[in-house]
């Protein structure tokens, strides 16, 4: 009885310990815009700001915050490529935990926050400016854009969004 139960036990430790071992190792998958579909957002972005006026840049970025594609239109003035940068980057990080879907909604849970005396520290390459909007294949998200220099975020991120209906079909 001993034996077996020493044996039983052996082989129970063995298993759990190549099953602890396996599930601590292995491969993640992501997703994220191919570069043509990325390429073609920044431009739908570009062009659906350029039909109403404005000059801006737009940049994709994948949930890493790794700039996958950029377009700045003709005469967006220099800042706006770090702006973009900053929206889609702060769109792809500070959005996934709350489930939200832009830097708009960031900002406006952060307003209705009562005021603190706790000083908030700067975090690189993040702003709460309008114009970041998560990018999802189905309610994934995959990444993140930003557009920057129209004459107000709201309009930058009107421009962002008319370019992600145009290409959603082709993100499932």
């Amino acid at each position: 009885m001993t034996y077996r139960f020493a044996v039983a036990a052996a082989l129970a430790f063995t298993v759990l310990g190549t099953t602890a071992h396996l599930s601590a190792q292995g491969l993640i998958s992501t997703q994220k815009l191919s570069a043509a579909l990325a390429n073609e957002l920044v431009g739908e972005s570009v062009a659906a700001c350029a039909a109403k006026g404005y000059t801006v840049t737009a940049v994709v970025v994948d949930l890493d915050g790794v700039r996958q594609a950029l377009l700045r239109g003709n005469g967006a003035p220099i800042h706006t490529l770090d702006n973009a940068f900053y929206k889609a980057y702060s769109a792809a990080s500070l959005t996934l935990a709350r489930k939200e879907d832009s830097t708009k909604a960031v900002a406006d849970r952060m307003g209705k926050n009562p005021p603190s005396t706790v000083p908030q520290t700067p975090l690189p390459n993040v702003t709460y400016a309008v114009g970041g909007v998560t990018i999802k294949a189905g309610e994934t998200a995959i990444g993140a854009i930003g557009v920057s220099g129209a004459p107000g975020g709201q309009f930058d991120e009107e421009c962002a969004r008319a370019a992600l209906a145009k290409i959603k079909e082709r993100m499932k």
